[in-house]
């Protein structure tokens, strides 16, 4: 006999059912998201791509419905990541050492990129806004140039995206993945707001500096410092942008943000 479906919770942008060792993710209509996509497409073709690694869930069937895509795969029994972010850093080093695939978008390559991005998502709001101009003066200055040689990334791996399973760790909602700057994955696993989102707390200072140290890749590390107030102002703007969508929960990440962006704009100061 098949369970009846039970609703999943943590899922930002689509609905999810969990019915006995599968689960169905039924996706919503594209909202119009500047920072993260929403694309089935690019999630069927990434579990496809990534099978047998570890890295995904198994992929079990597709289609769509009423003009809606869904996809069912295969439940994983484990819990969303809390702790032990080593571990995190070597599983975002593997996946940057795998090939990329088919239709993948460039991401976000460089200050410049980044900056496009950010000043894109603040043009959405209104410009009498305080906050916007706030966040427009803490603008970083210096430039760091785009990476010749991208990698395959998440797009996404917040702890709601990781489950710790068995000893290791799966990434679901794979729905933005790109060729891009690994750096992207890390400062969005580091985001404050990201934590405070779908953990409940922001990264001690130690757990911050043991995922930086285990990460295999002592270039992609750096490159990540040096754009580091880049990822902050560019989040700070997204959100910004969810608190005047009507998402409450993101004016507390957006004042942890904002905390990050000025300790990483002036240290000495902060």
């Amino acid at each position: 006999m098949v369970s009846a479906p039970v609703p999943l919770q943590g899922g930002r942008s689509n609905r999810v059912w969990r019915a006995g060792d599968r689960v169905l993710k039924l996706y919503q209509p594209r909202g119009g998201n500047p920072l993260f996509a929403n694309d089935p497409h690019r999630e069927n073709a990434a579990l496809l791509a990534l099978a047998g690694t570890g890295m995904v869930p198994q992929l079990l069937a597709s289609g769509r419905f009423e003009g809606r895509a869904w996809l069912i795969y295969g439940h994983i029994t484990g819990a969303p990541w809390r702790q032990d972010s080593g571990h995190v850093a070597q599983l975002l080093g593997r996946l940057h050492d795998q090939p990329g695939f088919e239709d993948l978008p460039e991401g976000m390559n460089g200050s410049a990129a980044l900056e496009w991005q950010g000043k894109a998502i603040l043009d959405q709001l209104s410009t009498a806004s305080e906050p916007v101009a706030q966040i427009r003066g803490l603008r970083p200055i210096g430039q760091v140039p785009p990476l010749s040689q991208l990698s395959l990334i998440h797009g996404d791996p917040v702890p709601g995206n990781l489950v710790a399973h068995d000893g290791t760790l799966t990434l679901i909602d794979w729905q933005c993945p790109q060729l891009g700057d690994p750096s992207e994955d890390l400062a969005l696993f580091l985001s404050p707001a990201m934590q405070v989102l779908y953990r409940g707390e922001v990264l001690s200072t130690g757990e911050e500096e043991a995922f930086l140290a285990a990460y295999p890749d002592p270039g992609v590390v750096g490159r990540y410092l040096s754009l580091k107030p880049w990822y902050h102002w560019r989040m700070a703007a997204y959100c910004l942008w969810r608190s005047q969508a009507g998402a409450a929960q993101d004016r507390r990440a957006l004042e942890l943000e904002l905390q990050a962006l000025k300790r990483s704009i002036s240290p000495k100061k902060a």
